[in-house]
């Protein structure tokens, strides 16, 4: 299971446990099936109205790919690509072909099948692209669907504490504090419930998936450089260091993570001294490059 999932998990079972225990002179007044089926059933009904069938059915393999651990084999996938970028430099395509059926990812493998088709670089590109931005939408859509539900459970819950005051109006006439406080009580659970499914159920689901399509959009988005590279016959070691770089935590780009101790730290510096230089003088020559990255030299003195 997803550790974060867990733990968020269990910190709302807490959470409540404590506000119902200690808060509540008898818990089982938040125990209502009435007020829960009016929420559920609202909900899914609302749910069904809105989408097909087909889609709101995936909502439970939704939940499911939250709740597991899911990992992305980024490292793996860069070493793939490095390798294969490798013998493609060679200009050995039987070896390439040899190596394709070891690639995990469907993705790299569609990107390099292509490249050893000889398919141009262009149409390479436009091709994955169109699949990142295929793959971006339908998990918004999913992502969607959370927000959706999250929007409906308070809604009902509404409805279900109106049903409950009306019923409360019915009964007031008695002057019976005991049944109007019952009443009463019914009627706010319903509003209760509306709002803990969407704030600890829908709308966290809804974020996680999003988080999860960003993820998969920039390991995406890092073999399509990758494959670019591939096309052009960049060295493979330039296309490692490219591609670390992509992926790189902004954090790691800012503070030296060595803190001046040992040799992680000014090596780490020293690869990502280049890209900068680069990125300083957008569009200029290698010289003017190289006199960017020496930049920390100060000028000579004058001459009388």
């Amino acid at each position: 299971m997803n550790p974060s999932t867990l733990i968020g998990m269990i910190a709302s079972v807490v959470l409540l446990a404590v506000l119902i225990l200690f808060a509540a002179d008898d818990p089982w007044l938040f125990i209502d099936l009435p007020s829960i089926g009016i929420v559920l059933v609202g909900t899914m009904a609302a749910t069904f109205l809105s989408y097909p069938m087909k889609e709101v059915l995936r909502v439970f393999g939704l939940i499911r790919i939250v709740m597991r651990n899911e990992r992305l084999y980024t490292q793996k996938d860069i070493e793939e690509l490095v390798d294969i970028s490798r013998l493609w430099m060679r200009d050995d395509p039987v070896a390439v072909e040899r190596a394709l059926p070891r690639v995990t990812n469907p993705f790299l493998r569609t990107g390099v099948q292509l490249v050893i088709d000889r398919i141009p670089e262009e149409d390479i590109l436009d091709l994955l692209q169109w699949r990142i931005s295929r793959m971006k939408a339908k998990e918004a859509a999913e992502a969607q669907l959370f927000r959706v539900m999250a929007s409906y459970a308070p809604a009902f819950g509404m409805i279900g504490t109106l049903v409950g005051l009306i019923n409360l109006m019915d009964v007031v006439a008695s002057g019976d504090l005991v049944v109007i406080g019952r009443h009463l009580a019914v009627a706010l659970m319903t509003t209760f419930y509306g709002i803990l499914l969407a704030n600890l159920v829908f709308k966290p689901v809804a974020v996680k998936l999003e988080r999860r399509t960003e993820q998969r959009i920039v390991l995406m988005n890092m073999v399509l450089q990758g494959i670019s590279m591939m096309c052009a016959k960049r060295s493979p070691s330039l296309m490692r260091e490219t591609l670390n770089s992509f992926v790189a935590h902004v954090d790691d780009e800012i503070y030296d993570s060595g803190g001046g101790q040992g040799g992680g730290g000014a090596a780490s510096a020293k690869r990502a001294g280049a890209p900068r230089a680069r990125a300083a003088v957008p569009g200029g020559t290698a010289a003017s490059a190289k006199g960017a990255a020496a930049g920390a030299a100060p000028p000579p003195p004058p001459q009388g």
